[in-house]
């Protein structure tokens, strides 16, 4: 039961099983004197009327606790006859929970009991552990955990608990031993000795993501690369007579970077960041015409066909002149142009090529593959990245691009062993997009507005939240939603495309088209649109319910107008009742177009397993540290991270040894860190 509710197997899974508060248990409260505002009460009495009422599933446990002062009902709505077999009618209990108001009545469910008896002694400061219903149904309470641990430490000692840290850094750090730590975590004496150990144990996890991030680094600037060691004609020609505008410093500045990364003879691994907008696919030209010099192929791999096709359409258009040929490779080349695009691929008189996962099949086969970049990385599976290795026998370099804008601190932990690039200008002439919030009493002026801008010639996008969890309540609302979006918009005079991931692949794609030739005044969508649809013509992003979505979310949909030389506008149209977490990030978006801003607002409300799915990647599984919270921490084991592997890179030094082992047992997957 344990192994399957907590993923606790042993009685080292046991100890880690941290409390995450402490209640004090040192207090007896008189029934009669129960404040119904207290959180949590600790009571001792005699328990009568143990009795069962409603039939399956609200079959329910009642029995009713009194003393001298009065009496209070405690609940069980799981394990109810378990319960009733172990309570005992007439009996004298300790019991401790939370209070819960019912018809004016107070009561507590699911309430910790404990028969008194002779030994039975009142606890002081009481370790609080997060269990599940179908545990505490079982019996297995918050009290059964802290009996357990308890038992273990008295059958254990200093020379159990293995110490991982070297004492050097023990010292200097001035933290605690890692037996006491985890002694002090579950049974601290103070509140002092619960922070020293709190801080020993975010300290080891946080120094042991950055020993990880530290050794792939490690094995990164060792790995061997094509060697860039020319600028020829095809970058030159293109940067000197087919640039359609003047390269930002901040383009210039990585652009640099990425000629020293491939002239070095060791493979480039970089991430690209870059807000949207901001010439990101400039940059990856270039850095490709600077391969196509070399005597290398490149390929661009994009995480969606509409993207693959934006890409395509945007690097022919910038490569025309140059004769230079790109072709675009995806699961929907089939046949005889697929055949041919594979043979061109592999004798190398195709050079270019923008695709999808398609790129990664065994039977696309490079002749000379030199560069491979990643857009939009966080929508490809590691196992996905890691086959572009295999596509030439010394690896390719690899440009990783985002426009989802990352905290320093989140990128410290996830990509601390690439390289990072930022580009922090957007192009001359390009304005800033004006955001509002709306209530939902003004949608009848938020349409008007929209007509208006559709009568000058602009296209817009009214974008429906779409969440997994009430996937079917929102297909409904985008239908209902379309369906009044057709009685703003005359049919007779606009044109209306929609595009949702219930259509088939084709319906979707030809309506997205629609709306990218210009053929649709407006996109009624979910979040499809979210990365990589450029329509320069679009100057309205009406975004519905945005409280349902994050803050990286709403700027990433934003990012989808202002990209021509038009005044843009992006409209937060909520629901009448809002949270004020919803109207805080409401707040920050209409204040403003900063992503590195909106990124590290959204890593402090969110955390970061919920903005970038981070929760399963394996520098992230902390149990203590939070990256935002312990910032200072993080900067600390970062440094300490690489001082230790400035004069013990391998780890080979006896005193490191305990180090090596625990970063093996880490399941680090060799793979993992090449790619990103």
């Amino acid at each position: 039961m344990l192994r399957k509710e907590l993923e606790i197997s042993t009685f080292e899974d046991l100890l880690y099983h941290y409390p995450y508060r402490y209640s004090d248990r040192s207090q007896i409260t008189r029934i009669g004197f129960i404040d119904p505002r207290t959180e949590y009460v600790q009571l001792i009495g005699t328990l009568i009327n143990i009795t069962e009422e409603g039939a399956g599933r609200k079959k329910r446990l009642i029995a009713t606790l009194y003393d001298d002062t009065g009496r209070i009902e405690l609940l069980w709505f799981q394990g109810a006859q378990w319960m009733k077999r172990s309570l005992r009618e007439q009996g004298r209990y300790l019991v401790y929970g939370k209070l819960s108001v019912f018809g004016g009545v107070v009561n507590i469910a699911h309430p910790e009991i404990e028969l008194l008896g002779s030994e039975t002694a009142v606890p002081g400061r009481q370790p609080v552990y997060s269990t599940t219903e179908k545990l505490k149904a079982k019996g297995i309470t918050n009290r059964s955990f802290a009996k357990l641990t308890q038992a273990l430490f008295e059958k254990i000692n200093v020379g159990d608990v293995p110490e991982f840290l070297p004492a050097t850094i023990l010292n200097h750090y001035r933290l605690c031993g890692r037996y006491q730590a985890l002694k002090w975590l579950h049974f601290p004496d103070t509140e002092e000795h619960e922070q020293v150990a709190r801080h020993r144990m975010k300290w080891e996890e946080l120094f042991i993501s950055q020993l990880m991030i530290g050794r792939l680094r490690l094995q990164h600037t060792a790995q061997p690369g094509w060697h860039f060691s020319k600028v020829g004609d095809n970058f030159n020609t293109f940067f000197k007579e087919h640039l359609p505008f003047a390269l930002t410093n901040a383009q210039k500045r990585v652009l640099k970077e990425i000629r020293h990364d491939t002239g070095t003879g060791k493979q480039m691994n970089r991430l690209l960041q870059g807000d949207v907008g901001s010439g990101k696919t400039i940059v990856a030209l270039m850095s490709m015409l600077l391969a196509l010099d070399n005597g290398f192929q490149a390929c661009i791999m994009a995480p969606t066909e509409i993207l693959a096709q934006q890409h395509l359409f945007s690097i022919a258009e910038l490569l025309e002149a140059m004769g230079i040929s790109v072709r675009l490779l995806t699961g929907n080349v089939k046949g005889k142009v697929r055949k041919e695009i594979l043979q061109e691929l592999a004798d190398g008189t195709l050079r270019l090529v923008v695709g999808t996962h398609a790129l990664l099949e065994d039977n696309v086969q490079f002749q000379n593959l030199g560069l491979a970049v990643i857009d939009e990385q966080h929508r490809f599976g590691v196992g996905q990245r890691a086959r572009l290795w295999s596509k030439n026998t010394t690896p390719p370099h690899v440009l990783v691009m985002t426009a989802t804008p990352i905290p320093r601190t989140l990128a410290m932990t996830m990509y601390g062993d690439l390289d990072v690039s930022v580009i922090d200008e957007l192009p001359p002439g390009r304005q800033e997009i004006k955001t509002f919030f709306r209530k939902d009493s003004h949608r009848a002026k938020v349409m008007q507005f929209i007509r208006e801008e559709v009568d000058k010639g602009r296209q817009a996008y009214i974008v429906y939240p779409l969440i997994e969890e009430s996937e079917k309540m929102d297909y409904e609302s985008l239908m209902a939603g379309y369906e009044q979006v057709k009685v703003w918009f005359d049919e007779n005079r606009y044109r209306i495309a929609m595009v949702h991931g219930k259509q088939e692949s084709g319906e979707r794609e030809r309506n997205m088209q629609r709306f990218v030739k210009g053929e649709a005044n407006v996109l009624v969508a979910t979040t499809v649109i979210e990365v990589g649809v450029n329509v320069p013509n679009a100057s309205v992003m009406l975004i519905e319910s945005p409280e349902r979505f994050g803050l990286s979310q709403m700027h990433q949909l934003r990012g989808r107008v202002g990209r021509g030389a038009e005044q843009s506008y992006c409209i937060l149209l909520a629901g009448s009742k809002i949270s004020d977490e919803s109207f805080r990030r409401l707040q920050i978006m209409v204040s403003t177009n900063n992503g590195f801003e909106i990124a590290e607002e959204d890593l402090k409300m969110r955390g970061p397993g919920d903005m970038y799915g981070t929760k399963q990647s394996g520098l992230l599984k902390f149990k203590l540290a939070d990256i935002v919270l312990d910032s200072g921490v993080l900067e600390e084991t970062r440094l300490a991270a690489q001082q230790l592997l400035t004069y013990d890179p391998t780890l080979s030094m006896p005193e490191h040894q305990p180090l090596r082992y625990m970063l093996s047992q880490q399941g680090q997957k060799s793979q993992w860190g090449k790619i990103s």
